[in-house]
């Protein structure tokens, strides 16, 4: 009963920060499961099958709290749903051994990508003026649909902070955006799973599974509410730095590194990213202030009207 506890409450703390962050979710229950030593196919298996109760339930909720754009929605699911069903078949192909490494490898990228967006505030590309249209948004729904069958999670981590970059919505509007197409996106993967059943029908941790979803569906409403609201380059630094210290972990083992060389350089990660999360709170404290001055502001055009 504790380990079902333990899955569920490991579910609902990613489901908080995939609502609030519009990331997460995927790669840190593919990171966990990794981790138990489940393969890479089983563990991607799981997280999306996790993810359709839980992705449903938030994309939902972010809809009636209008933190959905439509037009986005459709640019970068539809693209994003038929590279994910493809990215799930590769990966049910490939040897186990390759499979984990190449997991853990991507999974170590995704948490530089999200360590650098909330801890430095850095974005990887400019935005440029058509970002909103189907020309950028349906390549970034792709990438981002096949890496995330690939490594178990990463549409978030790949499209949330694109879309951020590459349109004018404001971040609640990306958050809730993504969430919502991530169902989709879901649903595909699940069904290219299903192509490869054979091959990880006797790894699929069911119980983690189960487990996963009954937090992730219990906190979802919650976290959509709560979008951009919360202290999210604090929470979205120690996401990526939990990301890298846990697959580089695995990605050592793979790799054969001396367990000596790997514990020292957890604790160099660790460290590290408890310092850039202490430094990344001004970005919160900044956006805050910012945000205070817009209210101001415009009760006072109100008031003068």
């Amino acid at each position: 009963m504790w380990l079902f506890a333990a899955f569920a409450v490991a579910g609902g703390a990613a489901q908080l920060v995939d609502g609030t962050l519009g990331m997460g979710f995927g790669v840190t229950s593919a990171t966990i499961l990794l981790w138990m030593g489940v393969s890479a196919a089983a563990a991607s298996a799981a997280t999306h099958m996790a993810k359709l109760p839980t992705t449903f339930v938030s994309g939902l909720t972010h809809y009636r709290q209008g933190n959905v754009d439509t037009g986005t929605l459709i640019r970068v699911a539809i693209p994003g749903a038929i590279a994910a069903f493809f990215g799930a078949v590769v990966l049910v192909n490939l040897s186990l051994e390759s499979a984990k490494a190449w997991m853990a490898a991507l999974l170590l990228f995704f948490g530089f990508v999200i360590l650098l967006r909330f801890g430095f505030n850095e974005r990887l590309i400019p935005t440029p003026r058509s970002g909103h249209t189907a020309w950028w948004l349906s390549p970034l729904g792709a990438l981002g649909g096949f890496t995330d069958s690939m490594g178990g999670g990463g549409w978030g981590p790949v499209v949330t902070p694109s879309v951020m970059t590459v349109t004018k919505h404001e971040p609640r509007k990306v958050v809730g955006t993504v969430n919502a197409a991530e169902f989709f996106v879901a649903v595909a993967a699940s069904i290219g799973f299903l192509t490869g059943a054979e091959q990880i029908e006797g790894d699929m941790p069911w119980f983690a599974v189960i487990g996963l979803i009954a937090g992730g569906v219990a906190v979802a409403p919650f976290a959509a509410r709560l979008a951009g609201r919360m202290p999210q380059h604090v929470m979205g630094t120690l996401v990526g730095g939990l990301m890298l210290v846990v697959n580089g972990s695995v990605l050592g083992k793979v790799l054969g590194i001396p367990m000596t060389y790997g514990l020292a350089l957890t604790v160099v990660a660790l460290a590290t990213t408890a310092f850039v999360a202490k430094r990344a709170y001004r970005f919160d404290l900044i956006e805050r202030a910012r945000q205070r001055d817009q209210s101001e502001d415009a009760q006072a055009l109100e008031h003068q009207a």
